[in-house]
């Protein structure tokens, strides 16, 4: 089913529209497609297009908060087993391409408050980060029941992408004024883009990519959300919602547990991967937040390599009363794993399906 805006935004604000949703996320994982073809499924069922997933109708709005480098990708080394490129931000960067779909920096372009200086320009506003003439259309999809949905750099993963991991903790504590400045900077640009944008068409998802978390838990603690998220990601939302912006959804595998309460109070109300195998169980962070927080995903991808009746007794405790009627969008928790059988994969949506009445 193709949902409409209104539709969706009621379903995703916690109102029971008859309807439930089940959709896919990401898709297969690398080599999944041949396995299934090993196994008779037809192009349909490898592409997904067979299980008629519920999606809205959607259009990304045509403007940039994110990095403008100016550098061109480029790549140095490709064969059989890896690929070696230059990235937009100038980074060296690895795809390993029997197991991966996303290149890994070997490099990063900011270790000191000077380094960011010399970048810094990448961030800042400029009039072309808006696609004017576009916008017009943008506003004439959404009266067509399009939802309108835009992105911002994370608040944790932005700084990631220039610093990497290990030197974004460490910077936390030994360079706070260096993340300050590099949030400040994009809320800033995020501000002054959507002063403009507003003017012509109404956001209705803002969106944020954070991916901060592994299975112990998150890279952010509570302090670290107060002082650094919070000031950008609420300063955003506070002007789109007031705008007519209804949900700010994060996207951040593994366990965000221990901040989910940090996280609301920056504004966010959308959560998704909600990934089983690091202690997101939907059915208990429903129970804790309530209407407070919408979820996407939380099937356990991995149940599927099981048999039927693990399949069964998975979706019997996640699609129940207290995640239906409003607020879940139910999927995989991620990407479908290497070596789940496609009659394993037929079964959970027909299930998910009957589950759903």
């Amino acid at each position: 089913m193709i949902w409409d805006r209104e539709k969706y935004i009621a379903h995703c604000k916690f109102e029971y529209t008859g309807d439930e949703m089940l959709t896919d996320m990401f898709g297969l994982l690398v080599g999944l497609d041949k396995e299934w073809a090993n196994q008779g499924a037809t192009q349909q069922e490898i592409d997904r297009t067979a299980f008629g997933f519920d999606t809205v109708k959607i259009t990304g709005c045509p403007l940039n908060c994110f990095a403008i480098t100016g550098i061109k990708p480029e790549i140095l080394e490709d064969n059989a087993t890896y690929t070696i490129s230059i990235d937009h931000y100038g980074r060296k960067t690895k795809l390993v391409k029997q197991s991966a779909t996303i290149p890994l920096p070997l490099e990063y372009p900011v270790k000191t408050f000077d380094d960011w200086l010399k970048i810094k320009h990448w961030y800042e506003f400029d009039e072309s980060r808006i696609n004017h003439d576009a916008l017009q259309h943008t506003a004439k999809l959404r009266q067509e029941g399009y939802l309108v949905n835009a992105w911002i750099p994370g608040a944790f993963d932005e700084p990631r992408q220039l610093l990497g991991e290990e030197g974004l903790c460490l910077a936390c504590h030994e360079q706070p004024e260096l993340i300050s400045d590099m949030l400040q900077t994009i809320t800033t640009t995020c501000l002054k883009v959507f002063e403009r944008v507003v003017d012509i068409v109404t956001i209705d998802q803002l969106d944020t990519h954070d991916d901060m978390a592994g299975k112990s838990g998150p890279l952010f603690g509570p302090v670290q959300v107060e002082k650094f998220m919070k000031p950008y990601y609420r300063k955003v939302w506070d002007f789109l919602s007031q705008a007519g912006a209804s949900i700010f959804a994060n996207d951040s595998d593994g366990n965000m547990n221990p901040i989910i309460e940090n996280l609301l109070e920056c504004g966010i109300n959308f959560m998704y991967p909600c990934e089983p195998g690091s202690d997101m169980d939907i059915v208990e962070v429903r129970k804790k937040y309530g209407s407070r927080l919408a979820l996407k995903g939380g099937i356990d991808k991995y149940v599927l390599m099981k048999n039927k009746e693990d399949i069964k007794r998975e979706l019997t405790y996640k699609i129940c009363d207290t995640t239906k009627h409003g607020g879940t969008i139910f999927a995989l928790d991620h990407r479908v794993p290497g070596g789940v059988p496609i009659e394993n994969y037929r079964y959970y949506v027909s299930l998910a399906r009957e589950l759903m009445l």
